[in-house]
């Protein structure tokens, strides 16, 4: 078959690496460069250059099956990480690290604080009810079951929120109409619903874009890089892809790896299936900053941590977060590598390396219900979906989408 791969995505990049001996393929991307949040940016800092990761991170092997037999397949080196996550204030009135008890009480006050004393005591009883709430068949939202539950105001905006809002690179105040028995499921999933047996992290040695550069090497001649498509049409025969300032091609089917509103966009003919399926998760831009302004860091050094989330004043709608890089991949530079969500204008101009536009998938209660009416529109129409949309948001959701669809058209397994 003659088969179309629009998105160069971790999960359009799987797909096309399972089905191009088998098939032949054309993969269209919009950005002048495969990976997609795989996005790694060479940094020279006196005189020492670095492979600095601007999106996808980490992964561990519990929980990335797939991703892991991808990085064997391919021979790509990786090295252990560090997945510390902190919460700080704009004044260092507050502020912690769950790297130590060191980093927890990086503000000696809070020794002597009820308030967060009590937060950090609520961490187990929230761990009891989240396995309680998985063994029942309740489906609350989250803040509906937060409250429900009395947890305190502390824990449910300086702990919890900020985590979930971070880990979904979502919106803290979207957090309230998230699905709690979602967020529950992910927890236990990670091994985040108890104290110990927690899964080792790990980074790609040398960043993210070494295992796409070898995942691409075999698809140089079939990967068109900075060619965005502007429509799609169906016949019953074929399938027609329409890339901007080029001709229509047509192909015998076709895989739509792009994020589900752009998917539903490209659709000339989308059935209202597709559109109730497609538009039931939406997607978040997130700006990103690369940078060497150490002030986005925890005013207190023993603050710092790989994730820090931000508290802001006046929220922006988004959710502030800052990864500190040299943490994360292990870097030993002079300066203080960090990757920032939705502060750009915190950020010192003369420190900002680049810049980059990310979008997340928001989850909802019908979100969750969508994913489960995949087979209602993929594989129908010449038509095959694929995006870590389809699961939790994340690469191996992304990897493991490209290998369903992969094999959906008779591709290789992984």
């Amino acid at each position: 078959m003659k088969i179309a791969i629009v998105g160069a995505g971790v999960s359009g990049l799987v797909a096309a690496h399972l089905l191009h001996d088998r098939h032949e393929i054309c993969v269209f991307e919009a950005a002048a460069w495969p990976g997609g949040h795989a996005n790694t940016v060479r940094v020279d800092l006196a005189g020492a250059t670095h492979s600095v990761d601007t999106g996808f991170v980490v992964y561990n092997e519990r929980n990335y099956p797939r991703f892991v037999r991808l990085l064997d397949r391919l021979d790509v080196a990786t090295q252990p990480t560090d997945m510390s996550f902190g919460v700080s204030d704009e004044h260092g009135r507050f502020e912690y690290a769950s790297t130590s008890p060191n980093g927890l009480f990086a503000r000696r006050a809070h020794l002597a604080s009820p308030r967060f004393l009590r937060m950090l005591a609520e961490v187990p009883r929230f761990q009891r009810e989240a396995r309680t709430l998985l063994a029942s068949d309740e489906d609350p939202s989250l803040a509906e079951w937060l409250e429900r539950r009395q947890f305190s105001p502390a824990f449910v905006d300086r702990l919890i929120v900020p985590q979930a809002a971070a880990v979904w690179s979502a919106d803290p105040r979207q957090m309230w109409s998230f699905p709690a028995r979602f967020l529950a499921e992910f927890f236990a999933n990670h091994g985040m619903l108890e104290l110990g047996g927690r899964p080792r992290w790990r980074t790609v040695t040398g960043g993210s874009r070494r295992y796409v550069d070898a995942l691409v090497a075999p698809l140089r001649e079939r990967l068109r890089l900075a060619t965005p498509v502007r429509a799609i049409h169906r016949r019953s025969e074929h399938v027609t892809v329409e890339p901007h300032g080029g001709e229509p091609e047509r192909f015998d089917a076709v895989v739509l790896a792009t994020h589900s509103d752009q998917a539903l966009e490209l659709l000339a003919d989308a059935t209202p299936r597709e559109h109730e399926v497609l538009g039931a998760i939406p997607y978040q831009r997130n700006d990103a900053v690369l940078h060497t302004d150490r002030r986005l860091l925890p005013r207190r050094r023993r603050a710092w941590a790989s994730w820090n989330a931000h508290l802001l004043d006046a929220p922006a709608g988004r959710p502030a977060v800052t990864y500190h890089m040299n943490r994360l991949q292990s870097l030993d530079a002079g300066e203080e590598l960090c990757v920032t969500l939705n502060r750009t204008e915190a950020v010192d101009p003369s420190r900002i390396i680049d810049t980059f536009a990310y979008a997340h998938p928001v989850y909802t209660s019908e979100g969750v219900a969508a994913q489960r009416r995949h087979g209602e529109i993929s594989g129908r129409r010449r038509t095959h979906f694929c995006g870590a949309y389809w699961g939790w948001g994340f690469h191996e959701d992304g990897v493991a989408s490209g290998v369903r669809v992969a094999a959906a058209l008779g591709g290789r397994s992984l």
